[in-house]
This record gives C-alpha cells, sequence and structure tokens, in this order.
C-alpha cells in the first residue's frame, strides 16, 4: 500500500506510518490467508462496504477495482446484488457511488 493515499487514509499513513505499516500488514495477512483470487477479493471487500454503508470505502474498492482491471459492469452487479439482502435504497446509493468512479473513466 502506498502512502499517496487520497483522504484521510493518506493522513493517516503520513502522520502514523508505523500505525498504517500494521494495518498494511493486516490486510496482506487476510489476503493470503484463503484460496480467493484477487478478483474475488476486490468483490467481496466491494460488496462489504456497500453492506457498511461507507460511501468512502465503496470509492476505494471501485477505484482499485477500475486501477486492477475489473470490468464496470461487474462493480455495477455488485451493487444491483444488494437489492436482496440490503434493500433497494442502500443498492441505488452504493451503484451512485460506483458510478462516481467509473464515470470518471
Amino acid at each position: 500500500m502506498s502512502k499517496d493515499l487520497p483522504g484521510a487514509a493518506g493522513d493517516l499513513a503520513k502522520s502514523n506510518p508505523a500505525v498504517w505499516e500494521a494495518y498494511a500488514a493486516l490486510g496482506a495477512a487476510t489476503a493470503n490467508a484463503g484460496h480467493l483470487t484477487e478478483r474475488e477479493r476486490r468483490l467481496v471487500k466491494l460488496a462489504l462496504a456497500i453492506g457498511a454503508g461507507s460511501e468512502g470505502a465503496v470509492h476505494s474498492h471501485a477505484r482499485r477495482g477500475v486501477a486492477e482491471g475489473l470490468a464496470t459492469e461487474d462493480l455495477h452487479q455488485v451493487a444491483l446484488l444488494a437489492i436482496g439482502p440490503l434493500g433497494l435504497p442502500r443498492a441505488v446509493a452504493a451503484g451512485t457511488w460506483i458510478a462516481d468512479i467509473t464515470d470518471k473513466n
């Protein structure tokens, strides 16, 4: 993970590098704890961000997904899949948060 992150995460990484390094190490350890592919992990993290209702995390995982070459349609499908368990309003909000990123590209 780079310390050149947008917003509050970047501020935290710059002001508390040891905390950020420990956080990044935890992320690496959890990523390597199973057999999910990088693509699968990104989509799961996007879904978890949607479930948590975190606009910033949805932006982050959508941005990373685009950078990793995930299809825009796949990112938006994750928002559609949220309709059943989370409800239409949450899914629509998530779709707009994803579009904030995908419409730039």
